[in-house]
């Protein structure tokens, strides 16, 4: 798969105020996008719950969830996000990427708009 980066902005959702831009490295195999550790503690991102996830190399591990607004060129949403600890990648998840009506195409490097479908 090619590797392919993306800008967003990331906003604490209940102070817009407080915002991040950088890149981040979209991962289609990752379900959720992922917040390194200082995004977190600027944005001050609080955790929701606790979930365990299974790694391509198949171990488990335990993140915490949230909420953030992440905005890419011009549209805003607000997703769940993984809380990431020291040393974890700033990624971007196929289901925020698919909140965005967005596809990845690996062989070309770029992303597009999908068709939707309700239902």
């Amino acid at each position: 798969m090619g590797i392919i980066f993306v800008k967003l902005t990331i906003k604490n959702i209940t102070d817009t105020t407080k915002q991040v831009e950088r890149e981040f490295l979209v991962d289609s195999g990752a379900h959720y996008t992922v917040l390194p550790l200082e995004i977190v503690k600027k944005l001050d991102i609080k955790p929701t719950y606790v979930q365990q996830f299974s790694l391509a190399d198949g171990r488990m591990i335990k993140r915490s969830l949230g909420s953030a607004f992440i905005q890419f060129e011009d549209k805003e949403l607000a997703v769940p996000v993984i809380l990431g600890r020291k040393d974890d990648t700033a990624l971007l998840g196929i289901t925020t990427l698919e909140s965005f009506g967005l596809m990845l195409d690996p062989f070309k490097r770029r992303i597009y708009q999908s068709k939707l479908m309700m239902g």
